[in-house]
Protein backbone atom coordinates (compact mmCIF):
# COMPACT_ATOMS: atom_id res chain seq x y z
CA UNK A 1 0.00 0.00 0.00
CA UNK A 2 1.60 3.30 -1.04
CA UNK A 3 1.30 6.22 1.48
CA UNK A 4 -1.46 8.71 1.44
CA UNK A 5 1.38 11.46 0.40
CA UNK A 6 1.14 9.46 -2.96
CA UNK A 7 -2.40 7.83 -2.86
CA UNK A 8 -4.62 10.64 -2.04
CA UNK A 9 -5.56 12.45 -5.39
CA UNK A 10 -5.17 15.86 -3.53
CA UNK A 11 -1.89 15.10 -1.90
CA UNK A 12 -0.80 13.30 -5.03
CA UNK A 13 -1.78 15.89 -7.24
CA UNK A 14 0.57 18.43 -4.99
CA UNK A 15 3.66 16.51 -4.87
CA UNK A 16 5.45 17.83 -7.40
CA UNK A 17 5.07 21.66 -6.24
CA UNK A 18 5.98 20.67 -2.93
CA UNK A 19 9.26 19.14 -4.19
CA UNK A 20 10.36 21.34 -6.22
CA UNK A 21 13.84 20.56 -6.27
CA UNK A 22 14.86 17.70 -8.07
CA UNK A 23 18.43 17.59 -8.29
CA UNK A 24 18.61 14.32 -6.66
CA UNK A 25 17.77 12.73 -10.29
CA UNK A 26 20.78 14.23 -11.78
CA UNK A 27 23.37 11.53 -10.66
CA UNK A 28 20.82 9.00 -12.25
CA UNK A 29 21.01 10.44 -15.44
CA UNK A 30 24.45 10.39 -15.35
CA UNK A 31 24.30 6.84 -14.33
CA UNK A 32 22.00 5.75 -17.39
CA UNK A 33 24.42 7.76 -19.83
CA UNK A 34 27.57 6.23 -18.45
CA UNK A 35 25.85 2.62 -18.90
CA UNK A 36 24.41 3.57 -22.23
CA UNK A 37 20.86 2.12 -21.08
CA UNK A 38 18.30 2.44 -23.60
CA UNK A 39 15.78 0.37 -21.99
CA UNK A 40 14.87 1.56 -18.34
CA UNK A 41 12.40 0.10 -15.35
CA UNK A 42 11.57 3.59 -12.78
CA UNK A 43 10.55 1.38 -10.04
CA UNK A 44 8.57 3.69 -7.30
CA UNK A 45 8.05 6.17 -10.30
CA UNK A 46 5.50 8.39 -8.39
CA UNK A 47 4.28 11.42 -10.72
CA UNK A 48 6.71 10.50 -12.76
CA UNK A 49 9.41 13.27 -13.11
CA UNK A 50 12.43 11.01 -13.44
CA UNK A 51 10.58 8.48 -16.19
CA UNK A 52 9.41 11.71 -18.50
CA UNK A 53 12.85 13.19 -18.34
CA UNK A 54 14.72 9.59 -19.73
CA UNK A 55 12.00 9.31 -22.43
CA UNK A 56 12.41 13.19 -23.33
CA UNK A 57 16.03 11.89 -24.10
CA UNK A 58 14.82 8.93 -26.02
CA UNK A 59 15.06 6.01 -23.59
CA UNK A 60 12.46 3.06 -23.95
CA UNK A 61 10.58 3.94 -20.12
CA UNK A 62 8.81 1.65 -18.03
CA UNK A 63 7.52 3.07 -15.02
CA UNK A 64 5.63 1.45 -12.20
CA UNK A 65 4.47 2.84 -8.78
CA UNK A 66 1.70 1.10 -6.66
CA UNK A 67 0.04 4.32 -5.97
CA UNK A 68 -2.80 5.31 -8.89
CA UNK A 69 -3.33 8.69 -8.17
CA UNK A 70 0.20 9.22 -8.50
CA UNK A 71 0.35 7.36 -11.92
CA UNK A 72 -2.52 9.30 -12.98
CA UNK A 73 -0.37 12.24 -12.27
CA UNK A 74 2.38 11.39 -14.54
CA UNK A 75 -0.15 10.56 -17.06
CA UNK A 76 -1.83 13.75 -17.38
CA UNK A 77 2.08 15.36 -18.14
CA UNK A 78 2.98 16.34 -21.57
CA UNK A 79 4.45 13.44 -23.35
CA UNK A 80 3.43 11.32 -21.35
CA UNK A 81 2.45 8.69 -24.21
CA UNK A 82 6.27 8.22 -24.11
CA UNK A 83 6.50 6.30 -21.21
CA UNK A 84 4.56 2.31 -20.48
CA UNK A 85 2.82 3.25 -17.33
CA UNK A 86 2.08 0.43 -14.82
CA UNK A 87 -0.02 0.51 -11.61
CA UNK A 88 1.90 -1.66 -9.19
CA UNK A 89 5.02 -2.23 -8.13
CA UNK A 90 7.78 -5.28 -9.19
CA UNK A 91 5.79 -8.68 -8.98
CA UNK A 92 3.43 -7.11 -11.49
CA UNK A 93 5.54 -6.83 -14.36
CA UNK A 94 5.21 -8.24 -17.80
CA UNK A 95 7.98 -9.51 -19.46
CA UNK A 96 11.25 -7.53 -19.94
CA UNK A 97 14.42 -6.75 -20.39
CA UNK A 98 15.78 -3.66 -19.60
CA UNK A 99 19.09 -2.29 -19.29
CA UNK A 100 18.78 -0.64 -16.01
CA UNK A 101 16.50 -0.45 -13.03
CA UNK A 102 15.76 2.48 -10.95
CA UNK A 103 14.70 3.20 -7.20
CA UNK A 104 15.25 7.10 -6.86
CA UNK A 105 14.62 9.22 -3.64
CA UNK A 106 14.74 6.22 -1.55
CA UNK A 107 12.00 4.43 -2.61
CA UNK A 108 14.08 1.00 -1.62
CA UNK A 109 13.39 2.25 1.82
CA UNK A 110 9.76 2.29 1.69
CA UNK A 111 9.63 -0.65 1.01
CA UNK A 112 9.72 -2.02 4.61
CA UNK A 113 8.53 -5.07 4.95
CA UNK A 114 11.51 -7.75 4.65
CA UNK A 115 9.30 -10.12 2.36
CA UNK A 116 8.22 -7.49 0.31
CA UNK A 117 11.94 -6.40 -0.40
CA UNK A 118 12.81 -9.80 -1.12
CA UNK A 119 10.25 -9.97 -3.72
CA UNK A 120 10.82 -7.03 -5.11
CA UNK A 121 14.67 -7.77 -6.21
CA UNK A 122 13.14 -10.79 -7.04
CA UNK A 123 10.50 -9.04 -9.48
CA UNK A 124 13.60 -6.58 -10.53
CA UNK A 125 16.00 -9.56 -11.43
CA UNK A 126 13.62 -11.09 -13.92
CA UNK A 127 13.16 -7.55 -15.85
CA UNK A 128 16.50 -6.81 -16.31
CA UNK A 129 18.37 -8.61 -19.17
CA UNK A 130 21.73 -10.62 -18.32
CA UNK A 131 24.36 -7.92 -17.36
CA UNK A 132 21.43 -5.16 -16.28
CA UNK A 133 21.27 -2.82 -13.52
CA UNK A 134 20.14 -2.28 -10.73
CA UNK A 135 20.60 1.40 -9.04
CA UNK A 136 19.35 2.86 -6.07
CA UNK A 137 20.01 4.77 -2.85
CA UNK A 138 19.61 4.39 0.73
CA UNK A 139 20.46 6.55 3.38
CA UNK A 140 23.21 5.23 6.13
CA UNK A 141 21.32 4.96 9.46
CA UNK A 142 25.02 6.15 10.61
CA UNK A 143 23.88 9.49 9.68
CA UNK A 144 21.04 8.96 11.62
CA UNK A 145 18.68 11.05 9.08
CA UNK A 146 15.68 11.28 11.22
CA UNK A 147 16.64 13.20 14.07
CA UNK A 148 16.33 16.18 12.03
CA UNK A 149 12.26 15.59 11.07
CA UNK A 150 10.85 17.97 12.78
CA UNK A 151 8.52 20.45 12.52
CA UNK A 152 10.47 22.83 13.37
CA UNK A 153 13.40 22.39 10.43
CA UNK A 154 10.14 21.35 8.30
CA UNK A 155 7.50 23.84 8.33
CA UNK A 156 7.18 25.95 5.10
CA UNK A 157 3.87 27.28 3.68
CA UNK A 158 4.13 26.57 -0.32
CA UNK A 159 1.36 28.53 -3.04
CA UNK A 160 0.00 26.18 -5.53
CA UNK A 161 -1.36 27.81 -8.67
CA UNK A 162 -5.11 26.06 -8.89
CA UNK A 163 -4.92 25.07 -4.98
CA UNK A 164 -3.88 28.13 -2.89
CA UNK A 165 -1.73 28.09 0.24
CA UNK A 166 -0.86 24.59 1.65
CA UNK A 167 1.20 24.41 5.09
CA UNK A 168 3.46 21.46 5.51
CA UNK A 169 5.26 19.82 8.12
CA UNK A 170 7.05 16.51 9.04
CA UNK A 171 7.03 15.10 12.66
CA UNK A 172 8.82 11.80 14.50
CA UNK A 173 6.28 9.35 15.59
CA UNK A 174 8.37 6.51 16.14
CA UNK A 175 12.20 5.23 16.46
CA UNK A 176 12.37 1.42 16.42
CA UNK A 177 15.15 1.02 14.53
CA UNK A 178 15.39 -0.26 11.78
CA UNK A 179 12.15 1.18 11.19
CA UNK A 180 11.71 4.79 11.45
CA UNK A 181 7.88 6.20 11.38
CA UNK A 182 6.72 10.06 10.67
CA UNK A 183 4.17 11.65 9.56
CA UNK A 184 3.59 14.58 6.97
CA UNK A 185 1.04 17.30 7.93
CA UNK A 186 -0.90 19.51 5.24
CA UNK A 187 -3.34 21.98 5.63
CA UNK A 188 -5.26 23.81 2.49
CA UNK A 189 -6.37 26.95 3.55
CA UNK A 190 -8.69 27.30 0.55
CA UNK A 191 -11.40 25.12 2.66
CA UNK A 192 -9.44 24.44 5.89
CA UNK A 193 -8.84 20.98 4.87
CA UNK A 194 -6.15 18.76 6.96
CA UNK A 195 -4.72 15.74 5.32
CA UNK A 196 -1.55 13.57 7.14
CA UNK A 197 -0.02 11.04 5.70
CA UNK A 198 1.80 8.28 7.66
CA UNK A 199 5.42 6.38 6.60
CA UNK A 200 7.55 3.96 7.59
CA UNK A 201 11.33 3.62 6.56
CA UNK A 202 13.43 1.06 6.51
CA UNK A 203 17.08 2.46 7.60
CA UNK A 204 19.53 -0.67 6.28
CA UNK A 205 23.12 -0.70 6.73
CA UNK A 206 25.29 -1.37 3.79
CA UNK A 207 26.59 -4.78 4.76
CA UNK A 208 22.92 -5.77 5.17
CA UNK A 209 21.72 -4.39 1.89
CA UNK A 210 24.61 -6.32 -0.28
CA UNK A 211 24.17 -9.47 1.24
CA UNK A 212 20.49 -9.04 0.30
CA UNK A 213 21.74 -8.42 -3.38
CA UNK A 214 23.89 -11.18 -3.61
CA UNK A 215 21.48 -13.40 -1.91
CA UNK A 216 18.87 -12.45 -4.74
CA UNK A 217 21.48 -13.32 -7.51
CA UNK A 218 23.05 -9.67 -8.13
CA UNK A 219 26.66 -9.03 -8.39
CA UNK A 220 27.31 -5.71 -6.33
CA UNK A 221 29.93 -4.07 -8.57
CA UNK A 222 30.26 -0.70 -7.16
CA UNK A 223 28.48 1.41 -3.68
CA UNK A 224 28.66 5.34 -4.06
CA UNK A 225 28.33 8.23 -2.48
CA UNK A 226 25.51 10.56 -3.13
CA UNK A 227 26.67 13.51 -4.94
CA UNK A 228 23.99 16.15 -3.42
CA UNK A 229 24.27 14.28 -0.08
CA UNK A 230 27.81 13.32 0.33
CA UNK A 231 28.09 11.03 3.64
CA UNK A 232 24.35 10.25 3.96
CA UNK A 233 23.45 7.93 1.35
CA UNK A 234 24.80 4.74 -0.06
CA UNK A 235 23.96 4.51 -3.88
CA UNK A 236 23.91 0.88 -5.29
CA UNK A 237 25.27 -0.34 -8.57
CA UNK A 238 23.89 -4.36 -8.72
CA UNK A 239 24.48 -6.20 -11.75
CA UNK A 240 22.26 -9.30 -13.04
CA UNK A 241 25.17 -11.56 -13.99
Amino acid sequence: MADDCFAHPRLAAIYDPLHPDRSDLDAYLRITEEFGARRVLDIGCGTGVFALLLAGRGAEVVGVDPAPASVDVARAKPDSERVRWICGDATDLPPLQVDLATMTANVAQAIADPQTWEKTLRGTREALRPGGRLVFETRDPAGRGWEEWTRERSYRVTEIPGTGSVESWVELTEVDLPLVTFRWTYVFAADGQVLTSDSTLRFRGREEVEQDLVAHGYAVDEVRDAPNRPGREFVFLARRP
